[in-house]
């Protein structure tokens, strides 16, 4: 590939960081991160699962650490609980509280179904290719950090 179209894929990345700067503002207090751990939840749900911290920390790939602390950030301000196995008291589930599914509705559901439909002249094949191509990106920008030292 080009130099010049590397480029171009690194300032695409850029304008992709700003559309997120333009999502709507949250309650003060409340990180982007709780409405993705929400929209977890509920995916991990709609597969019939009891949801611990390991299957968030799985799901977004994310460390445990992180995700146990945003977790209990996430409790203390009434967006979920945690609930003890009966079973074996040593595994916690979560489940998202009243305050948490009206957090969850208001900036995830009701704010991207809206803005599904002014994203019509773009394919499912587009968003598709796109998705792959800037994890592809992600990747190997992980995986080889250049050092110019």
């Amino acid at each position: 590939m080009k130099t010049e179209k590397i480029k171009e894929m690194i300032d695409a990345c850029y304008l992709a960081k700003r559309i997120r700067d333009l999502l709507p503002e949250l309650p003060n207090g409340v990180s982007p991160s709780y409405i993705q751990f929400l929209d977890t939840i509920h995916k991990l749900e709609d597969q019939n699962k009891k949801v611990k911290i390991s299957d968030i920390s799985d799901a977004l790939n994310l460390p445990r650490p992180g995700v146990t602390r945003t977790v209990k950030e996430m409790e203390e301000k009434g967006y979920l609980n945690k609930i003890s196995s009966d079973e074996d008291g040593r595994i916690t589930y979560i489940s998202i509280t009243e305050e948490g599914e009206k957090l969850s509705d208001k900036y995830d559901r009701k704010y991207y179904g809206e803005l599904s439909g002014y994203l019509d002249n773009i394919s499912e094949e587009e968003a598709d290719c796109m998705i792959r191509t800037v994890r592809k990106l992600y990747q190997v920008m992980r995986e080889r950090r250049i050092n110019l030292e």
